[in-house]
């Protein structure tokens, strides 16, 4: 297994996608409701002013956001949703060396959109930032069992 997969004990290994591979972070923990993205920081990370770039911080906030409504138990079939809304607040400077956790949890939704949390944590538990989503299913997406893959 790759450090871009997960082993979900129902479903097996899951890998992710090509951003994942790109961004470098990786997916910890999905189930029903919780998503946990963790991402060690690099020098590819940073802006020009030492720091995380602000993009990283978005990039983690909806992408666990946007897992926390998408988890399918079902092998073989997924489920997908896009982006309509996101906010984000830049709370503390990511520094290279540190890793990132990403907590985001669904709080809410309907059948076709549903809303999410996300907190980002560094190893040391300092707030990094802070961000909320929403998120419409993509059409075939809305059964909680999902579609074929």
């Amino acid at each position: 297994m790759s450090d871009t997969e997960i082993k979900d004990p129902a479903l097996g290994p899951i890998a992710q996608p090509g951003f994942a591979d790109l961004v470098g972070y990786r997916l910890v923990h999905w189930d029903e409701t919780e998503t946990h993205l963790a991402l060690a920081l690099e020098a590819k990370h940073m802006n020009r002013s030492g720091v995380m770039h602000g993009g990283v911080l978005t990039t983690l906030i909806d992408t666990a956001c946007g897992y926390t409504g998408c988890y399918c138990p079902t092998p073989g079939r997924v489920r997908r949703a896009m982006t309509l809304q996101l906010s984000c607040q830049f709370l503390a400077p990511g520094l290279q060396g540190r890793t990132l956790t990403a907590y985001a949890k669904r709080t809410g939704g309907g059948r076709s959109v549903f809303f999410s949390t996300c907190a980002v944590r560094d190893e040391g538990g300092a707030l990094i930032g802070h961000g909320e989503g929403v998120f419409k299913y993509r059409r075939g997406s809305e059964d909680p069992e999902g579609e074929p893959a």
